[in-house]
């Protein structure tokens, strides 16, 4: 029972001799456990390059943290949930000096994606379209602000940010790729995917050096394959935001001629009924007048009849008048 209690406190002098070897491991994990229990006042308005650097950089020490499965070297399992897997990256941008939230590094970076694919398939199409010799457009980054913003294309990429999300996509692509290829040792004969960017590996990868030498850090067209398939995953809900704006535009041409269209044979058979109601309107009125002109002829025709009538009553009653005197008068003498 004594030698346990001798032991420890020699256990202790000796553990921190070893400490420092196994500091630097850590560090991808130790943002999580941090300050944890700490506000933290979080920055607001636009990105800027730094912050979207940093943010780059965690999600590729993401995915190769979850690509290792959560090693001892790693400090523990790697959080499985979204929401764990964005606090990591929060964590390690507020360590870094990038003051943002789990959210606003979410929606940062499926905003990047987005930029990042309208960007890689414009030119994808340039470089096509100037191999063939049809006089494709300018290179995205030849073109001035207000001739991206007429492209469609985003405004404000930079080409740091390009480089580096083309570099974390080719990675992830290419660690599938390679796990692919470990499941099934009878396709090795295959021409082997992408291999990660020489700087971290250049152990690893003789054999494929030799057999098929890659070429420098991938450009856009020759990394559009791996890039595209990782692309579908993340970004369904915005493939359909910048697809086709001509189409889009004709459409609206369309709908818009044939709603003027529309107002103007309404306006004209709104005049025409209008004209129809008015030309209605003034035959009831001479109609209206003609009845009134043959009440006052009959009215007047009427009062000549009866003027006619007692004209002639009054002369017969003179007549009777002339002759009862006459016979008064006749019969006095």
């Amino acid at each position: 029972m004594s030698e346990p209690s001798n032991s420890a406190p020699l256990g202790l002098l000796d553990h921190p001799h070893h400490h420092p070897h196994h500091h630097p491991p850590p560090p991808p994990s130790s943002p999580s456990s941090s300050s944890p229990g700490l506000a933290r006042d979080y920055r607001k308005g636009n990105w800027t390059l730094h912050e979207t650097l940093i943010l780059i950089t965690a999600k590729r020490l993401d995915d190769e943290r979850r690509a290792g499965g959560g090693s001892s070297s790693s400090g523990g399992a790697a959080p499985r949930s979204a929401e764990q897997r964005w606090k990591w990256v929060e964590n390690y941008c507020w360590k870094n000096g990038c003051l943002r939230s789990q959210n606003q590094c979410n929606d940062k970076w499926d905003n990047l994606l987005r930029d990042y694919k309208k960007v890689r398939d414009y030119e994808a199409r340039a470089t096509a379209s100037t191999a063939a010799a049809a006089g494709g457009g300018p290179s995205y980054w030849a073109m001035e602000r207000h001739e991206r913003k007429e492209r469609n294309l985003p405004t404000n990429l930079a080409a740091e940010v390009f480089e580096a999300l083309t570099d974390v996509l080719s990675r992830r692509a290419a660690r599938r790729g390679g796990a692919g290829a470990a499941a099934t040792p009878a396709s090795r004969g295959l021409p082997p995917p992408p291999p990660p960017p020489p700087t971290l590996t250049p152990p690893p990868q003789p054999q494929t050096l030799a057999a098929t030498p890659p070429p420098p850090p991938p450009p856009p067209p020759s990394a559009q394959p791996s890039v595209s398939a990782e692309m579908t995953e993340t970004t369904d809900s915005s493939e359909n935001e910048g697809v086709e704006p001509e189409a889009k535009r004709r459409r609206l041409r369309r709908l818009g001629s044939s709603v003027v269209r529309s107002a103007t044979m309404l306006a004209r058979t709104l005049l025409a009924c209008e004209e129809k109601r008015e030309q209605r309107h003034r035959e009831m009125v001479e109609l209206e007048e003609r009845r009134l002109r043959m009440e006052e002829e009959r009215t007047e025709m009427r009062r000549q009849g009866f003027a006619g009538l007692i004209s002639a009553v009054n002369n017969l009653s003179g007549a009777i008048h002339a002759l009862v005197s006459d016979h008064r008068n006749g019969d006095a003498r």
